[in-house]
């Protein structure tokens, strides 16, 4: 306000940026703030994400194909918004394992949602606490702690109860849907851990590869189910069709960029605990909105799950 002109070397001094710079220190003290309220942003995005694709489901839209087309458009606006993206995937073609593991995540988690329970698919979705603990020993050399094994006991026994049968019996995956979500946590968790690996590379390129990823892989295998005849072609757009697709791609784009800013200022563990918000807002909504019913034992190993990854927090926070 008063034009006053601060030498370089006088603000870097603690004293000076305690007295004159408070909300530095506050920004410095809460640096995992922005990351972890991006990470919250992802996860409100994905838990409502069943919505839009059971819409564009009734519209005849296969989830693959509803999938290729937003992420397709999200392909489009990001070269368009940032040109050196492109050059920055051709310089750094490492970013391609995110592609890959983003466009298993994306297919097979928007698969699962839309055609089976959508709260039973995100919790097996959300066994991150088991593969991430694997992923981060073998790619980021982190040790796999007492705690660790503590929370992948207590994520299997809460699997064994979501995925307990009503009438008794073996708790294994009874149908496409829980195998797609068991999937996509398994590439959620690889995605997460090379974002953090290959967190100084440039984001522009690490965002296109998610989006170029997003759109091959469910493409490839929407046209090789649609070549034995599994799925039906795309439709013709209709005018709620093409609303929902453009909000749903706008949406995803914002949810990616958020996904890997936070993700690559994070520890892998605490990424997985904080994208948990995804299975409240999912459940929820679906109660509210899509008529979903909550059994004694998947609320029961809901708990188990959410409690394993309360485990993974704490044992980011002891590193921290």
């Amino acid at each position: 306000m008063f034009g006053l002109r601060v030498d370089g070397k006088l603000a870097r001094l603690p004293i000076f940026r305690e007295r004159f710079f408070p909300f530095y220190c506050m920004r410095t003290s809460q640096s995992y703030l922005f990351p972890i309220l991006s990470l919250l942003g992802n996860a409100i995005v994905w838990g409502l994400i069943w919505w839009p694709l059971k819409e564009l489901r009734l519209e005849q839209w296969h989830p693959l194909w509803s999938t290729a087309a937003v992420f397709g458009l999200a392909c489009v606006c990001l070269m368009l918004a940032r040109p050196k993206a492109l050059a920055s995937l051709r310089t750094f073609p490492q970013l391609w394992i995110v592609g890959v593991a983003a466009g298993v995540t994306n297919g097979a988690f928007n698969w699962g949602i839309a055609i089976g329970d959508v709260v039973r698919v995100i919790l097996l979705f959300y066994l991150m606490p088991v593969w991430s603990a694997v992923l981060a020993r073998v790619v980021l050399n982190e040790p796999i702690t007492p705690l660790a094994i503590g929370r992948i006991v207590l994520a299997l026994a809460g699997a064994a109860l979501v995925l307990m049968p009503a009438g008794g019996g073996v708790p294994v995956p009874s149908g496409l849907a829980d195998w797609l979500g068991l999937a996509g946590g398994m590439a959620f968790a690889l995605n997460n851990v090379m974002i953090r690996r290959q967190s100084e590379l440039p984001e522009d390129g690490r965002s296109l590869a998610m989006f170029i990823g997003g759109m091959v892989i469910p493409l490839a295998v929407a046209l090789a189910l649609c070549t034995g005849d599994a799925i039906a072609l795309p439709p013709v757009f209709t005018g709620h069709a093409a609303v929902v697709m453009a909000g749903l791609g706008i949406a995803m784009i914002v949810a990616n960029i958020a996904l890997q800013h936070g993700a690559a200022a994070l520890p892998a563990n605490i990424t997985a605990v904080v994208m948990l918000t995804e299975i409240v807002v999912a459940a929820v909504s679906s109660v509210l909105f899509g008529g979903a019913v909550f059994t004694p034992s998947m609320l029961a190993g809901a708990a188990l799950i959410l409690t394993a990854s309360a485990l993974a927090a704490m044992e980011g926070r002891s590193k921290g």
